[in-house]
């Protein structure tokens, strides 16, 4: 792929013009004087040249038009999974920042235990009736991350059936979740996220908030096992607030084809309005890394190592959120 090549220019760099030499007549008959010396003149540096404030829209401009020429010619470069770098980092990213820094103002903690290189698997909880956790927490790993790492999310088979949003999905790096896929990732080098609670997580009502469901089976440990990559727990605070789930439809649920239709405070009784998420403080804590690559190779079909794995992992997610909710001081703030 021919990357769009930028022309610098040259700064125009002052000359100094030499003063003409000055000519002293001396008349001969007059006695010579003793001749002073010549005062230097002061030296007026040029003025630094002044940059348009234009030149930085220009250069905007000119990166915009390059990105769409890309896109138009389809000169950019997608992987095995359909994960589109460009996309993401110029368009997605740049459309869910303000959600994350002006309208949940996310505060991260402890990015420094995911590895600057390298494979590994975060483990996360998950709630708030709409995924909206997980589109957070892929911005904190790369807008905090000294590297500015991606993290490729595993989602749910109803994501890739939705139409518009199964290709917004893989273009921004999401994948199924099965364990085939999160092997190649994370034997590849990436960060994979996973969040096992699924939909029992993310639909669970409000009275039950940040009390973490069942997570499934282990697969995720047994794919960490494979890989021998790491395992980051990390928990959430604020998601739970953001549509407080008060009831569920199940006959209107089975009608759409869905997990669940929740009925808020707001929806559907404001209808589109109340879709609008309650401006909640967001928490999301990185716990220390749990190595997988000292056991066996057949580690990973052992079902009492892969319980004792989820439930320490699971344990520790759920003792974070216990600490964070202590230390917050409102919903809102």
């Amino acid at each position: 792929m021919a990357d769009a090549k930028v022309i610098p220019f040259d700064e125009d760099r002052p000359r100094r013009r030499s003063s003409p030499a000055r000519r002293v007549r001396v008349a001969p008959e007059a006695p010579l004087a003793p001749v002073a010396e010549p005062v230097a003149e002061p030296v007026v540096e040029a003025a630094p040249e002044r940059v348009e404030a234009g030149d930085g829209w220009d250069r905007r401009i000119a990166g915009g038009l390059a990105f769409l020429r890309r896109r138009i010619t389809g000169e950019y470069e997608v992987d095995d999974f359909g994960y589109d770098k460009e996309l993401t980092d110029q368009v997605l990213m740049s459309l869910m920042r303000p959600l994350y820094d002006k309208y949940f103002r996310v505060e991260v903690k402890g990015i420094e235990n995911i590895p600057k290189e390298g494979g590994a698997l975060i483990v996360a909880n998950h709630s708030g009736t709409l995924p909206l956790d997980g589109l957070m927490l892929q911005v904190a790993v790369h807008d905090q991350h000294p590297a500015q790492r991606h993290l490729r999310l595993l989602a749910a088979d109803l994501v890739f059936m939705l139409p518009v949003v199964n290709e917004l999905a893989r273009k921004a790096g999401h994948t199924l979740a099965c364990a085939e896929d999160a092997q190649r990732l994370l034997e590849a080098g990436e960060l994979v996220g996973v969040m096992p609670e699924g939909f029992k997580g993310i639909g669970k009502p409000f009275g039950e908030r940040y009390k973490l469901q069942r997570f499934g089976r282990g697969g995720f440990v047994s794919t960490a096992l494979r890989a021998g990559t790491p395992i980051v727990p990390c928990s959430i605070v604020g998601a739970e607030e953001i549509y407080p789930m008060i009831g569920n439809s199940k006959t209107l649920a089975r009608l759409l084809g869905i997990p669940y239709f929740p009925i808020t405070p707001t929806f559907p009784l404001l209808g589109p309005l109340g879709a609008v998420p309650l401006p909640t403080k967001w928490t999301i804590q990185f716990g220390e890394p749990i190595p997988t690559d000292g056991y066996a190779a057949e580690a990973a079909e052992d079902p009492m190592l892969m319980f004792n794995l989820t439930d320490q992992v699971r344990e520790q997610i759920q003792h974070t959120l216990y600490k964070l909710l202590v230390q917050r001081r409102s919903v809102f703030f």
